[in-house]
């Protein structure tokens, strides 16, 4: 009996991740399935990747977070828009303390892979098998969509990035999953954003194919979050506070970040880290 945790989008939280992994060992997950964004905008670093190290999962993604992070801390992320700079100072952020080789190993992460388990091939991606970033799989989309993962042959996707978790069918009725994100649960509607936990999705395969199903959700504790974005100092901290608060992210919202690059000089540190 293979007993599996796939998780994703933990985004800097170590709080809920840390609850997430608790929860997930009280349930007898035997196996861990990682389909990316590890890092950003929250402060957790060493010690996500300390945690990530002793899951050892047995698949890792890479998502369009963790590539932020390699160009960031390379200095190869443009300036030229507000949240473009937003970008880099949390990658740099992340380059202080991220352990020494981890940046090699998150770039040799695929976007996306096939295994099987049993007599099911499965697809794993971020987002699209072929690119790990964009809207094209928002859950509200037509099924036709989502048949875009269930490419060579598969009889079952799951995929991340969208944060909302998720079990649909394709127009043939291959399923296609999500396992919500750890630590930035989304929803448009206001009371359901209200639930902040962190979700992940547990599957137990047997003989027969998937025998159990359960998408997961977990408290933890916000305010102890809070209190370690504070110690880091970390870049943007208005609106990590502000996003424990109400679940939104302000990430596309140029004004805002505009304001605070200003504000902060973030831009002027930006490039003086790319000048050295």
């Amino acid at each position: 009996m293979k007993q599996v945790a796939v998780f994703s989008d933990v985004h800097g939280n170590t709080t809920a991740f840390k609850a997430m992994i608790a929860d997930a060992r009280a349930n007898g997950a035997n196996e861990y399935w990682f389909l990316g964004d590890l890092l950003m905008p929250g402060p957790g670093v060493a010690e996500i990747w300390r945690l990530l190290q002793e899951l050892q999962p047995t698949h890792l993604i890479r998502g369009n977070w963790d590539d932020l992070v390699i160009h960031g801390i390379r200095g190869d992320i443009d300036l030229s828009r507000p949240s473009h700079v937003y970008f880099a100072r949390l990658a740099q952020f992340v380059g202080e303390t991220l352990p020494a080789g981890a940046l090699e190993k998150m770039a040799t992460w695929p976007i996306a892979k096939q295994i099987e388990v049993g007599n099911l091939k499965i697809n794993l991606s971020h987002n699209l098998p072929n690119l790990n970033m964009g809207q094209a799989l928002f859950p509200t989309n037509e099924s036709e969509k989502f048949d875009q993962l269930l490419v060579n042959g598969a009889d079952l996707a799951i995929y991340a990035h969208v944060h909302h978790q998720l079990f649909r069918y394709g127009t043939d009725e291959r399923i296609v999953l999500n396992p919500g994100s750890v630590g930035e649960p989304f929803n448009g509607q206001l009371k359901l954003q209200a639930d902040m936990r962190a979700q992940y999705l547990l599957l137990t395969f047997d003989d027969q194919g998937i025998a159990d199903l359960r998408f997961r959700h977990v408290n933890y504790q916000r305010e102890h979050e809070r209190k370690l974005a504070i110690q880091a100092d970390l870049p943007y901290l208005e609106l990590y506070l502000r996003h424990l608060k109400t679940g939104r992210v302000y990430t596309h919202n140029q004004e805002l970040i505009h304001k605070l690059n200003e504000k902060y000089h973030y831009k002027a540190d930006c490039e003086a880290y790319r000048t050295k």
